[in-house]
């Protein structure tokens, strides 16, 4: 399909920006040239920008988006490295226009483009904070989705009652618009986890939000593959728990701990395998680096997914881990032996000291093993 868009009359340039589609891709280059047609259809007279925000595509799509921008400035692209997330990619993408209405479309064409006036005129119009395009009221609909993806929809929409603070019927809707005042005054409390940046916004707020909501039905995939996978499911139970006791214990602290809670077990069963076999000491030390070792490896794709380590940074990482880890048990043992020694019961004194060395191992990982790029 050749790409419509003709480079913008300065008139048209010079009116004040309206509106700004974030639109996050990884891998979609079919897409991307239609879906910039449909939008500049669909909004019409709108002053309006589409915002790509790419989280390290391979088959071209940034490279694409450029030679578009280039003969269009409503056509902008954020590349990011080093990181990676459809909630605070849009996130980012929103932060970066200054237009006064932010909306969010998927680049595979599942969503309905022609709702977006409507969206858009919900907020600029109606004062609505947000306005969402909702596949479970009225006419709308899931399409073509088999039995078991419909019944884990369901079942994940009935979980997100428990932290919006708005009632909606289609919190996991990934297509809607926010006013971006309203964005801004959310975004420090927002967690970027996962995928589901509405329900993060709605469970963000410290007040019930004006909401609309505009009944669409969900398209089948034309191009390209879906980005889901089973952490998906996960990062959802993430971002739950976050919204619910965040604010006490970090998110990254309770899957850090339930990671050690597993290494222990590794711990034991190598532990048992070689008891009768080597020494205990050798036996000891062995069962030691292997729970080091499988800890490592579960937190570098399980806890820090986001920072994860390859090449080479996972040898030093794994080395530095080691370090943390051996400095650890030493102030686990250490705090222990102080309190056991101060009268305090064996399994207190046990329990404060592998506290103290969680919170040890999990402190030094994030700021020396997964240290965040400054890139």
């Amino acid at each position: 399909m050749q790409h419509a868009l003709q480079r913008p009359d300065i008139s048209i340039a010079l009116r004040p920006l309206e509106l700004c589609v974030v639109v996050p891709v990884l891998n979609e280059r079919p897409n991307i040239t239609e879906l910039i047609d449909r939008v500049a259809n669909a909004l019409g007279t709108i002053e309006w920008e589409i915002m790509f925000v790419d989280d390290g595509s391979s088959d071209g799509t940034p490279e694409l988006v450029s030679q578009l921008a280039a003969i269009d400035r409503r056509v902008r692209l954020i590349r990011r490295f080093n990181r990676r997330g459809l909630s605070s990619a849009v996130i980012e993408g929103m932060m970066a226009s200054t237009a006064p209405v932010v909306a969010v479309i998927d680049g595979d064409l599942q969503h309905d483009e022609t709702l977006l006036p409507k969206l858009y005129r919900a907020i600029a119009e109606d004062r609505k904070d947000v306005a969402v395009g909702t596949r479970y009221s009225g006419e709308g609909s899931i399409g073509k989705w088999d039995q078991r993806r419909a019944r884990i929809s369901a079942f994940a929409t009935k979980l997100a009652e428990m932290i919006a603070r708005t009632p909606l019927s289609d919190p996991m809707s990934g297509f809607f618009a926010v006013k971006r005042d309203t964005l801004a005054e959310l975004a420090p409390r927002l967690s970027g986890i996962g995928y589901k940046i509405l329900l993060d916004i709605m469970a963000s707020a410290s007040r019930p939000l004006k909401v609309a909501e505009f009944p669409y039905t969900f398209r089948v995939r034309q191009n390209g593959e879906s980005k889901l996978d089973s952490i998906v499911v996960v990062q959802y139970l993430e971002m739950l728990i976050e919204k619910k006791i965040g604010h006490l214990v970090p998110i990254k602290f309770i899957k850090f701990s339930c990671v050690g809670a597993l290494g222990l077990g590794v711990h034991m069963m190598v532990l048992f395998t070689l008891i009768s076999r080597f020494a205990f000491g050798t036996a000891q030390t062995i069962a030691v680096l292997s729970a080091m070792t499988f800890n490592f490896l579960l937190n570098n794709s399980f806890t820090y997914r986001d920072q994860r380590l390859t090449g080479w940074r996972m040898l030093t990482g794994l080395l530095s881990f080691y370090a943390i880890c051996g400095l650890g048990a030493i102030a686990n043992v250490g705090v222990g032996k102080m309190l056991f020694g101060s009268n305090y019961g064996w399994w207190f004194a046990g329990l404060a000291g592998a506290a103290v060395g969680s919170i040890w191992n999990y402190v030094m990982g994030s700021l020396f093993t997964w240290r965040k790029s400054r890139t």
